[in-house]
């Protein structure tokens, strides 16, 4: 059997590796072949995975390397979705294509909502398949319901145990086989990719002993106003609010890392920010992985928004981490089952808040973490975790108001938890209730709603 390993990302590659390096990945008895899926918006501009700096060691650890985006051109692979009658061609197709001849295939995706792994689900229909995760949306819901076709076929869920402790929502409701994949192998690959890729900045103000070395920040670019989360003066703000948090946590010296999308511009009028405030500020281009970066320059702290960067680098190296803005995303993100939710709740509970990670927490597994996390991915889709649902009632019982900004009120009354909002009384209140019981046809604007139809009406004169 042929496993097919899909990677969209430089860090999902290096994950697998680390998957392989711990045994975590289902032994084989054929080929394990990388599919390469590149994710990037703008491929041209970013290049392609298999060009990143330490790619090739890193894809020794599989028998051969293919790349769907070559076969889909000029489409992107987030664009390839074929029709159902198509989907036996497609398969034909890809097994000449990549060599993969009649051999049963095991399948390995990651991002198992979208395409192009949805694509590839269809396409390698009779195929068993497991999910892979690299970053913090595992341990967020299920988007949408899987239909039984794949369900089926599901054998389990690997991720990086990110949060010790902390066990994903991702598919809970198939009671998947999990199996986290320990951080340390993939600390040393990072380490290797650092040690074989320098970079061509070097710290300032290092004396030729190498002793001492201004306190550093690294601030990591998401390019939020791009995924239209914030506008542009907005995610000015936000970066201001970066420097600012690199000035009073020590730093002299700011580095910012932005997002590989970013155009050339990125970091301009944080510069200007930097300078007003007597620091230090270099723009490090360089196409590495953010952890790899931090694994050259070791700074002293590392500053974002929501990058999952921030879990992973302190999971990997311990460096202080602090994350800015997230109280703003919580409040901006919509709908409420938005998938970054989760992201941004951990994030800002790990470094905002300073809530214990689950394998620190005496409560273990139902630490507060924990609890938390499962209120709000139940919040986002209580359908795929019902089973959650007395749990969460307890929680929001008891700690609703130690946490009100992860949740939104309305949401909570749709749902009938606690939390929601007070139920309406008087003339109003049993005018919108009347309105809900009307079929829609029937619904009539409020200012219009007859007199007689609510009560103690008459009885209220004019002054």
């Amino acid at each position: 059997m042929i496993q097919l390993i899909a990677a969209s990302t430089l860090f999902q590659v290096a994950s697998l590796a680390a998957m392989i390096d711990a045994d975590a990945l289902p032994a084989a008895d054929g080929e394990r072949v990388l599919m390469l899926v590149d994710g990037s918006q703008q491929p041209e501009l970013t290049g392609g995975i298999q060009h990143a700096p330490g790619f090739a060691d890193l894809a020794r650890r599989f028998d051969r390397v293919v790349d769907l985006g070559e076969l889909v051109f000029p489409r992107r692979p987030a664009q390839f979705n074929p029709r159902d009658e198509e989907l036996y061609l497609w398969e034909r197709l890809m097994r000449s294509y990549f060599d993969l001849g009649d051999e049963r295939i095991a399948l390995f995706i990651d991002s198992i909502q979208v395409n192009p792994a949805r694509a590839i689900l269809r396409i390698f229909h009779d195929a068993p398949f497991m999910v892979h995760s690299d970053g913090l949306m595992s341990y967020g819901p299920t988007r949408n319901l899987l239909p039984p076709a794949l369900r089926q076929r599901l054998d389990g869920l690997l991720y990086l145990d990110l949060v010790p402790g902390l066990q994903p929502l991702l598919l809970r409701e198939f009671s998947p086989r999990l199996i986290p994949v320990p951080t340390r192998p993939l600390a040393e690959i990072i380490t290797t990719l650092a040690a074989s890729t320098p970079l061509r900045w070097q710290p300032p103000g290092v004396d030729p002993q190498g002793t001492w070395r201004p306190r550093t920040a690294m601030i990591l670019g998401q390019y939020l106003a791009h995924l239209g989360l914030v506008d542009d003066q907005e995610e000015a703000a936000l970066h201001r609010g970066m420097v600012l948090e690199a000035q009073r946590r020590g730093a002299s010296e700011i580095i910012f890392k932005p997002h590989p999308s970013a155009g050339p511009a990125a970091g301009r009028e944080m510069e200007r920010d930097a300078a007003e405030l007597g620091l230090g500020f270099t723009v490090l281009r360089e196409p590495v992985l953010a952890e790899v970066a931090v694994a050259i320059v070791r700074p002293d702290v590392v500053i974002s928004c929501f990058s999952t960067a921030l879990v992973s680098i302190r999971a990997l190296f311990g460096t202080e981490c602090a994350a800015v803005g997230t109280e703003t995303m919580l409040e901006r993100l919509a709908p409420y089952e938005n998938s970054n939710r989760i992201p941004v709740t951990l994030i800002d509970a790990l470094f905002r808040r300073g809530l214990p990670l689950p394998a620190e927490d005496p409560a273990g597994q139902q630490g507060v973490l924990t609890r938390l996390l499962t209120a709000v991915g139940y919040c986002m889709q209580p359908r795929h975790l019902a089973g959650d649902d007395e749990a969460v009632r307890r929680f929001l019982a008891t700690d609703y108001l130690r946490y009100p900004e992860y949740f939104k009120r309305r949401r909570l009354t749709r749902l009938s938890l606690p939390g929601g909002l007070p139920p309406r009384t008087g003339a109003l209140g049993f005018a919108l209730r009347l309105k809900r019981r009307l079929p829609a046809r029937l619904h009539t604007p409020l200012r219009r709603i007859p007199r007689h139809l609510v009560p103690g009406a008459a009885r209220v004169g004019r002054s």
